[in-house]
């Protein structure tokens, strides 16, 4: 007598169910790994070569009733961070100050950081750096100040004599237009690598202010943080560059990295009692050559005095 086995066709059914389970579950995660991939790929590509290019003109009004009629009006282009040879080659400075020009501004300021540390430039370079410069267009005076990275190649100054620029470092100008109450313009240089602490960098300005009772004043300054620390309250607009307010910024959050002395300010505006302090996202890249919902720019800013 033979005796028949036994086959358990639910247990078979239900390991077979179980494994297809499986399968489609490890073909989802993978499909999920792929786009994820495919997705971090995309965004490095996008921040370093789509988002670093593509200028973005930010334009302002100020009203100030301090202003003196005869400058209500005043157009002031200001530019930051360049950190030229980074992101930023000669073709693209060439379209930016042409750009700028069409603005026909009257000041133009340049906020610091025009080269950058990690980079060695040739003489070629610097002399198709300052060629360029000088075709910037401004009424009443074109003026830059040292950024940090500024602070560390010698051929800074060689720049700024050849392009036809004026240095703000720790000096001041009084400027007059169609008037005799005049405006002051006031610069501060890198608040690194120096011996001079911020109050003493501008005191001879403020001097000038409190002495000639001049009722408009700006400054031009390269890290905002710094303006804590000195009488800010002297000038009624500060402008400032360095925290490219977050190189790398998300939806929300916001700024992601900041350099020193741009923890505290590093947005594009803050109101400070009686002071605007407009910080620009700048031009090039530092340290990283990434940009991430913060395209290149440069500001453009109307006062008018109502």
């Amino acid at each position: 007598m033979y005796k028949c086995a036994k086959i358990n066709i639910g247990g078979f059914m239900e390991d077979k169910k179980e494994e297809t389970l499986t399968k489609r579950k490890m073909r989802l995660w993978f499909k999920i790994l792929i786009a994820t991939v495919i997705f971090i790929i995309g965004l490095i590509l996008y921040s370093r070569f789509v988002a670093t290019t593509g200028l973005i003109v930010k334009e302002y009004l100020i009203v100030n009733d301090e202003l003196p009629a005869s400058f209500s009006g005043l157009k002031i282009a200001h530019i930051s961070d360049i950190h030229y040879g980074q992101t930023t080659n000669i073709d693209e400075l060439q379209k930016i100050i042409k750009q700028v020009n069409e603005y026909n501004p009257d000041i133009i300021v340049i906020t610091g950081d025009l080269l950058d540390s990690d980079i060695k430039y040739t003489k070629k370079e610097i002399k198709e750096l300052y060629n360029t410069l000088k075709n910037l267009n401004a009424k009443l005076g074109k003026y830059i100040i040292k950024g940090n990275h500024d602070n560390l190649h010698k051929d800074f100054e060689t720049i700024v004599l050849n392009s036809n620029l004026t240095s703000l470092d720790e000096q001041y100008n009084v400027l007059y237009f169609e008037d005799y109450e005049p405006i002051l313009i006031a610069g501060m240089s890198t608040g690194e690598y120096t011996n001079k602490t911020p109050q003493e960098k501008v005191q001879d300005a403020i001097n000038e202010i409190k002495s000639k009772e001049i009722s408009y004043s700006i400054l031009i300054m390269h890290e905002p943080d710094y303006i804590n620390d000195i009488e800010y309250d002297n000038f009624d607009l500060v402008l400032a560059g360095h925290s490219h307010n977050g190189q790398v910024r998300l939806p929300i959050i916001g700024a992601l990295v900041l350099p020193p002395h741009a923890k505290e300010y590093y947005d594009e505006y803050y109101k400070l009692q009686n002071t605007d302090l407009y910080i620009s996202s700048g031009i090039g890249t530092s340290t990283i050559k990434f940009r991430l919902f913060n395209r290149p720019s440069f500001n453009l800013y109307r006062i008018v005095n109502k």
